[in-house]
């Protein structure tokens, strides 16, 4: 029998302030790669929580997620692996500078759209630029689209 391959449920933020936005460096099978804070949602959690949950974890930063930028499906020409990605407009709350950040996860970083552009070919996916872009074209959908029940 052929195991078949589902789709990864991924939860991001796309967190804004002064005019930069928060990324994560992190050691991947293809080196360092930059990405919005993100990861998987656990059994229980909502996806909401999920992304703020995340977003602590990778960066060190509690966000309140405000609204749903976008449902993103890609496909990794890599390895064939499918993802579908939650990604929400986050407001940065309080930063936990002593944190220790996650297993591979380097850095925080703070980067203007120009520094997120100028580093293209360092982008985990190409989720990561259409999320900003999404995001900087004012894509909000409220948080009670999605029902948690």
């Amino acid at each position: 029998m052929t195991e078949v391959k589902r789709p990864t449920l991924t939860v991001a933020t796309v967190v804004e302030r002064d005019g930069r936005f928060l990324l994560i460096e992190e050691k991947t099978r293809n080196g360092l790669r930059l990405n919005q804070p993100a990861g998987h949602v656990e059994s229980g959690e909502s996806i909401v929580s999920a992304a703020a949950r995340e977003t602590l974890e990778e960066a060190a930063w509690r966000v309140d997620p405000t609204a749903l930028v976008g449902v993103y499906q890609w496909k990794a020409a890599t390895n064939g692996s499918t993802f579908v990605r939650f990604t929400f407009a986050a407001a940065a709350r309080e930063h936990e500078p002593d944190r220790p950040l996650d297993t591979g996860i380097v850095r925080a970083l703070w980067l203007t759209y120009e520094d997120v552009t100028a580093r293209l070919d360092r982008h985990r996916s190409p989720l990561v630029l259409r999320s900003i872009d999404d995001y900087r074209a004012g894509k909000r959908w409220p948080l009670g689209l999605i029902a948690n029940l």
